[in-house]
């Protein structure tokens, strides 16, 4: 796909990089989904920091190449709002409620979709119901549930610690955080995946999570537990019921998704090098370093949807315009040459990689996810003895979407 220069044509839709979208580069589709670098580091020689692309849909938006130029929209909400009612291709009806983009950039009454005193108020509830329910047992919740995915293959000698611990495991905690039955947890895995890769099957999956959340919001209301779910219909910010089901959504997806996926690549990490796993086995290497060594690397969201420009603005040398939508590339700014001239080199000790967003939007339940990861690596280290990848690292392959490149499989062999 050949990327043209921006089209000046006074009869083009204002603020579409290219009339109609001919010759953009596609985020989604075959190639996306193969070389997802590729695609970012040919923006990047083509465009500089700022390139324009097409979402599904052939919906236009700018993807930000630049680590600079990410902090500047991430800590800057005045500018680049979060507000998806100014969104100019959906409020002119370019872009349809049916469209899977919505669910992962359209607007929620929820923390994330909101600017200054609203998105306080909110992610205020979202915080204290994220420390409460930690505080209430997540290192038990986490070993009690990574001990029971390892019962089912501990006496077989061989696993795929994608498919049989790193895709379950955040959910299985996620329920007893959530005061949700277990049972409900494979759905809702597969509900979250479908999500985040788009498709037809999109808005489906998301009206079946919100319709299992409504369910348990209702349910709390009766019988109020000691779990997030009730603590945020009791908060003092008197959420109302959208408030209350959209803010399950929002922590369920992007607390699951990304800790899942973030697991799953740390244990790829240290099972491709045998001095990292040596070194945890030991105790001489900290299971936190490596998880930070992930977080540059490979981020467990690779675009970060989305922000909207409040005003014409310029961004990374691109006129930037009213209503645009911006999506931000924090893998493709993690390796930004200009703050990272040499990606090979470990950032291991620096924490201002891009992974958890940053700004007044910055995931506030990192700490959960980075407790269920090096728990949940601390737990299948000791568990199983002689572990080991079963295939040579050039076979393990990954599958991405517009927003995530997720690994595929994890065989592993073990003494039994």
């Amino acid at each position: 796909m050949n990327a043209q220069p921006l089209n000046d044509d006074p009869g083009a839709p204002r603020g579409c990089p290219v009339a109609h979208g001919e010759g953009l580069t596609r985020l989604y589709g075959p190639e996306a989904a193969s070389d997802p670098f590729g695609i970012y580091e040919r923006l990047r020689k083509e465009y500089g920091t700022v390139a324009p692309v097409l979402l599904e849909g052939d919906v236009p938006a700018w993807l930000v190449l630049g680590y600079r130029d990410n902090r500047r929209v991430l800590d800057n909400p005045l500018q680049f709002s979060r507000d998806a009612r100014i969104w100019r291709d959906w409020r002119d009806g370019r872009v349809e409620e049916t469209s899977p983009l919505i669910p992962m950039v359209g607007w929620r009454p929820d923390c994330v979709s909101q600017d200054g005193e609203p998105h306080r108020r909110l992610r205020g509830a979202v915080t204290d119901g994220l420390q409460a329910a930690a505080g209430r047992g997540i290192r038990r919740h986490v070993t009690h549930f990574a001990n029971k995915q390892i019962d089912a293959f501990a006496d077989v000698g061989r696993a795929d610690l994608v498919t049989d611990y790193a895709e379950y495991l955040p959910m299985l905690v996620l329920t007893r955080m959530f005061g949700l039955p277990a049972a409900e947890g494979r759905q809702l895995v597969e509900s979250s995946a479908q999500v985040l890769k788009g498709g037809e099957e999109a808005l489906a999956h998301n009206e079946r999570i919100i319709q299992i959340l409504a369910e348990l919001a209702e349910r709390k209301r009766a019988e109020p537990g000691p779990d997030f779910t009730t603590a945020l219909l009791q908060h003092h910010a008197d959420l109302d019921e959208d408030e209350i089901v959209s803010h399950l959504r929002l922590v369920l997806i992007a607390a699951h998704t990304t800790t899942s996926n973030l697991l799953a690549r740390v244990l790829q990490l240290v099972l491709t090098d045998t001095s990292r796993l040596s070194g945890l086995v030991s105790g001489q290497l900290n299971i936190s370093a490596v998880v930070e060594e992930v977080m540059w690397d490979t981020p467990p969201l690779a675009v970060l949807p989305g922000r909207f420009a409040a005003a014409d603005l310029e961004l990374g040398g691109q006129p930037i315009q009213e209503g645009d939508l911006i999506v931000l590339g924090l893998t493709a700014g993690n390796v930004d040459p200009e703050v990272r001239p040499d990606a090979t080199v470990s950032m291991q000790g620096n924490q201002a990689h891009l992974a958890f967003s940053s700004g007044p939007h910055e995931c506030p339940g990192q700490n959960i996810g980075q407790s269920i990861i090096e728990i949940a690596v601390d737990v299948l280290l000791h568990r199983l003895p002689g572990l080991r990848l079963a295939v040579p690292p050039g076979e393990l392959t990954s599958t991405a979407s517009t927003w995530e490149s997720r690994l595929d499989s994890l065989p592993v062999e073990f003494a039994v």
